[in-house]
């Protein structure tokens, strides 16, 4: 086992420890920005809360990815799609009961809110189920053309007009077309708090926090505490996804992915083991895109476009396919290093250097590097341009890990082939002899 192979074993606490470990590097370096920003108690708390929102998201829909890719080998670059619907039919089932002159333009069902959620997972799995059947028996970029073209088909399905207002058990429903939709029904932390009977407890705990917060602390404690959620959920995630690559199931799933026609030749029924896999992982993505986007009190179909599917993409590829741990570690980094990070490092070099005279434009800053071999417009360009060109610096990554590090911090580790050893003696007493036998790896 090479050092690059298992990264975690030179960690105290394997997995867990490297984890933690890398967590734990990412919010030191957003504190220390924050403190290079002037940022007071408040802002360095709101900066570590929204830090942590989007490493849960990113290392959930990576695990979710991780089954698809990782475990089963199949190209899903549809993923918005199954997000998409599992927020909108989320949507449909627990917003209040359209009434007339109301401030929301639909209603939904007025079901509780963990109802909704079950539904938009259940949505999501279905969906996958019909995008399987016939598209399964393809495989790579064939996959990956119909994944993609269900994604787009969903987005425009919801930005119709046609779906924007509808009755359902007469009630007037629908999913807002192009003016998206208002989820305008009780906060997630309320009602969970209410479901468990601790909505004064954390009601009382907010109240304490003004000790250290002193003006209107719960947004701050709410976006700290969604976000302890958030990898609680990823913990979940983690286990679920283990669980299942340990088992029989998820044996099977590995199989398919190294040589489908060998797992056929064992009489394993592949395309069933390919749909179930396929529809339990677009139900992990309906539920992460519902956790993404509940609490941002509104949701607009032009959200779902195919970038985000390539962000979660980036997050897997960082990490490495076929290991959760990489999943995790490559949602952490991609949220920390690639989608928050140019934000933060502009805002720093415009603190520290608020007269940097970077070029107004990339004409003025490539001109120089043409005519004189002046390359500092250009570098001081790029610099103080960090945030719009953060696509571009996801390619720039994405080509070095390409070259460098193609199976990504963990990819392709030894994997345990059963939860129990399998491993015997050198020597076995029978009969009163021995009997040589070999380690079964």
């Amino acid at each position: 086992m090479s050092v690059r192979d298992d990264l975690a074993a030179r960690m105290p606490g394997g997995d867990a420890g490297l984890i933690v470990f890398v967590l734990v590097s990412a919010y030191l370096l957003y504190i220390l920005a924050g403190i290079g920003l002037g940022y007071d108690l408040r802002g360095q708390l709101n900066s570590i809360a929204t830090l942590t929102f989007y490493i849960g998201v990113f290392a959930m829909l990576s695990l979710a990815l991780n089954l698809h890719w990782g475990y089963t080998g199949l190209f899903n670059i549809g993923i918005v799609g199954f997000m998409a619907v599992g927020v909108y039919v989320m949507a449909l089932v627990s917003k209040p009961v359209f009434v007339p002159g109301g401030a929301a333009q639909v209603g939904g069902l007025g079901l509780p809110l963990w109802v909704g959620i079950l539904a938009g997972m259940l949505a999501a799995a279905l969906l996958g189920l019909v995008v399987a059947l016939p598209a399964l028996r393809l495989r790579a970029d064939y996959l990956a053309i119909v994944t993609i073209a269900m994604s787009e088909i969903v987005r425009f399905s919801f930005l119709s007009g046609e779906l924007q207002q509808f009755s359902v058990l007469g009630n007037t429903v629908g999913f807002g077309g192009g003016s998206g939709l208002i989820l305008d029904f009780v906060p997630p932390l309320q009602a969970l708090f209410q479901s468990v009977g601790l909505w004064g407890v954390y009601l009382g705990f907010v109240d304490a926090f003004q000790v250290i917060v002193p003006t209107n602390p719960k947004p701050v404690v709410d976006g700290i505490v969604y976000g302890l959620l958030l990898l609680g959920f990823v913990s979940a995630f983690y286990w679920l996804l283990k669980r299942t690559g340990e088992s029989p199931f998820g044996r099977v799933l590995k199989a398919i992915r190294e040589d489908e026609d060998v797992a056929n030749a064992l009489g394993k029924d592949t395309d069933k083991f390919k749909i179930k896999s396929f529809m339990l992982g677009c139900a992990l993505m309906g539920l992460a895109g519902i956790l993404w986007l509940i609490p941002q009190g509104a949701v607009t179909p032009n959200f779902f476009r195919p970038r985000v599917t390539f962000f979660i993409w980036i997050a897997l590829i960082i990490g490495g396919a076929g290991s959760n741990t990489g999943s995790v570690l490559g949602g952490a980094v991609f949220a920390a290093v690639l989608y928050q990070g140019p934000r933060y490092f502009q805002n720093l070099v415009s603190a520290v250097f608020p007269n940097l005279g970077s070029p107004a434009g990339f004409g003025q800053a490539i001109g120089p590097l043409i005519s004189q071999l002046d390359p500092v417009p250009l570098l001081l360009y790029t610099v103080d341009s960090i945030r719009q060109l953060q696509l571009v610096v996801m390619g720039l990554v994405l080509i070095w890990l390409m070259h460098n590090r193609p199976d990504g911090l963990l990819g392709h580790r030894k994997e345990t082939a059963s939860v129990i050893s399998l491993s015997r003696p050198k020597t076995m007493a029978t009969d009163g002899g021995s009997v040589e036998g070999g380690d079964d790896e």
